[in-house]
């Protein structure tokens, strides 16, 4: 069953197309990802499935019910979350403050019970740092709690901002870029941690990535975007060897090159 149903959507900004007549959907459970080279139109898609945009045409259901004109914190109610391609933190409160404002929407104390101090306000309190604990386990960051967010390595902001997006406990996590900037070690990393991560918080999951290993090694379905259209779409044996694909990262003469080796087909897009 999909959770997120994209049927034929148009982005215009004035006489620029940056989406157009895009139809995708996510399955339940799986791994999906979208990719193409730079200026394909990716996070102006990710923007319009989470609200920051809204489309000029065409349909956005998630879980059959459409999104279309909802503001990004009403999508976000649906259980939709994301991170960003440039890392939005709060640099000056702590690794655990950060996935505790992730918390903030699924938490009842209302002010009264903050101003009284009452002792269900403390027990849901006491709650959601354990649950804020387990999240910076499963990232391996939990030695860091108290560390300022700002102070952590690049690779460990990463994995902050996709802490604090599963704390919102979303139905669906849309990943924009999570590898960039990280070294060799912590893309390998990242990558066992999101293989993972469907199972272990029950989350379907759409990513944009350039890596093309991460994402042949977890993708379920692969679409390619390149000048704001789906030129291709299957999986990643598909992808890989798909001419249209190849031309798009590479130009018309890869494809060539790939039609008289099969070798260089299989390797192109990787």
């Amino acid at each position: 069953m999909p959770i997120l149903e994209v049927t034929n959507v148009t982005k215009e900004f004035g006489g620029l197309t940056a989406n157009k007549d895009i139809t995708l959907s996510v399955q339940e459970g799986s791994i999906t990802a979208v990719i193409g080279p730079n200026g394909a139109g990716k996070t102006t898609f990710f923007n319009l499935v989470t609200g920051v945009y809204q489309p000029t045409s065409g349909e956005i259901l998630v879980e059959g019910k459409s999104v279309v004109g909802l503001k990004p914190d009403e999508v976000a109610k649906r259980g939709i979350s994301r991170t960003f391609q440039n890392i939005r933190l709060f640099g000056e409160m702590t690794v655990i403050e950060n996935v505790l404002v992730g918390m903030h929407k699924h938490l009842k104390t209302g002010l009264l019970g903050i101003l009284l101090n009452l002792p269900s306000t403390r027990h849901e309190e006491i709650e959601a740092e354990k649950e804020a604990y387990r999240l910076l386990e499963y990232f391996d960051l939990a030695e860091l709690l108290n560390e300022k967010a700002k102070n952590l390595s690049y690779g460990a902001q990463r994995k902050l901002e996709i802490a604090r997006a599963l704390a919102t406990k979303p139905k669906l996590i849309l990943l924009d870029e999570p590898a960039a900037g990280m070294n060799p070690k912590e893309t390998k990393e990242l990558t066992d941690i999101i293989k993972k991560m469907g199972e272990e918080f029950g989350v379907s999951i759409l990513l944009i990535e350039h890596d093309m290993k991460l994402v042949m090694e977890i993708s379920e379905h692969i679409y390619v975007l390149d000048h704001g259209e789906k030129i291709a779409e299957g999986n990643p044996d598909d992808i890989r060897t798909n001419p249209k694909v190849i031309e798009a990262y590479l130009g018309s003469g890869a494809v060539q090159l790939g039609q008289r080796s099969e070798t260089n087909a299989n390797t192109t897009v990787e």
